[in-house]
């Protein structure tokens, strides 16, 4: 644990990275995780929890609160990939944070800064990208945080979540995420310019060192060269072969992907997606590919939904049959999900638990 000049103890510096998962964000994390000054544990996403935050009532109830705080630790101990060498006794957690700001955003955070100061990092990185719509109680509780904010090519991300169970099966949807998403970075960078480094994800690929140096300098931690050899993380390699989403992480990147969403929409998906990014792609320098001038009724976005949520039961028997570990992995965590909500939300006269067929599962479906 670090001290300052005056001998008080010196936590980690708190970053973040934003706005939006299937950007690229692994690849810089597992790269900067190579400095023994970084670390960035695999993400608990707690944005999958948020829906239940407010069945927990009052978090100044000492019952309340430390129901939450077990609660989380719980979350972290079902997570996909685990945190090496960390177990938390929630207990001792309350008893550390009961006279704090009670907040779910400053038990998540206690996590990661323990997690920091066991592995002896100077810096700790959540990459739990849609935190960033929560980032104004961030800088109130830690007013020191960072932020990493990674922008992809729209119709690159969105052709990449619309293949990934953690998002929605339609170009539309995912597109008003994306625009979500860096609305809410835009006014983060407005309230905060001096704590956000903006970073595209096409520079990092075409040009991973000089991206790499940019983003140790705004860390306030040394560039390393091994940074650029990726065939040297084990976690890269554990993580590939945990999930299809991660399979490339082992990998350098290729410079030829970058335009492969040319193959994988329509184009009336691209139309729908300039539509509606079109300002964010004049911005960071996308060149358009149509007129952008998509008729966005209703009725169209009630049949994406519908088709969405086909897309999602396929999904998840596809995933079933074709990766278990990553079929089992993540529905334990959306079970453990399912399981709290059915405890918090108890109503029934007689006391008794809703069955988890009584879930909506769409609401937990789980992280990247």
């Amino acid at each position: 644990m670090q001290t300052s000049p005056s001998g008080a103890i010196r936590r980690p510096r708190p970053v973040m990275m934003i706005p939006l998962r299937r950007c690229g964000s692994h690849a810089l994390r597992l790269r900067l995780n190579l400095a023994p000054e970084f670390y960035s544990p695999y993400p608990l996403h707690i944005v999958d929890f948020m829906p239940l935050l407010p069945l927990y009532g009052d978090l100044d109830d000492d019952r309340q609160y430390f129901r939450l705080v077990s609660d989380l630790c719980g979350l972290q101990a079902v997570s996909m990939v685990k945190w090496p060498q960390m177990t938390f006794d929630p207990v001792e957690l309350f008893e550390a944070l009961r006279h704090q700001p009670r907040s779910i955003h400053r038990i998540h955070w206690e996590l990661l800064l323990r997690a920091g100061e066991q592995h002896g990092a100077q810096v700790v990185m959540d990459k739990s990208l849609d935190n960033v719509h929560y980032a104004d109680e961030l800088m109130t509780l830690l007013p020191e945080m960072r932020f990493v904010n990674v922008v992809r090519d729209p119709r690159a991300q969105v052709a990449s979540m619309n293949r990934a169970i953690i998002h929605d099966f339609d170009s539309r949807l995912n597109a008003e995420t994306w625009l979500a998403a860096h609305q809410a970075a835009d006014r983060l960078v407005q309230r905060y310019p001096e704590r956000v480094l903006t970073i595209r994800y096409e520079d990092f690929v075409e040009r991973q060192r000089a991206t790499l140096e940019a983003l140790c300098d705004f860390l306030d931690m040394p560039f390393l060269p091994q940074m650029l050899d990726i065939g040297a993380s084990q976690e890269a390699r554990q993580i590939a072969q945990l999930s299809a989403l991660w399979s490339s992480n082992c990998y350098p990147p290729i410079a030829a992907n970058i335009d492969k969403f040319r193959q994988q929409l329509s184009e009336d998906e691209l139309n729908v997606i300039e539509t509606l990014t079109g300002n964010y792609m004049d911005r960071y320098g996308y060149a358009r590919l149509t007129a952008g001038d998509a008729a966005l009724s209703a009725s169209d976005r009630t049949a994406a939904l519908a088709r969405s949520d086909a897309g999602r039961a396929q999904a998840w028997r596809a995933l079933e049959q074709d990766n278990f570990r990553d079929y089992v992995l993540r529905r334990c965590r959306a079970d453990y999900l399912a399981q709290l909500r059915a405890r918090l939300g108890q109503q029934a006269p007689t006391g008794a638990p809703a069955t988890l067929s009584e879930l909506d599962p769409a609401a937990f479906e789980v992280s990247d």
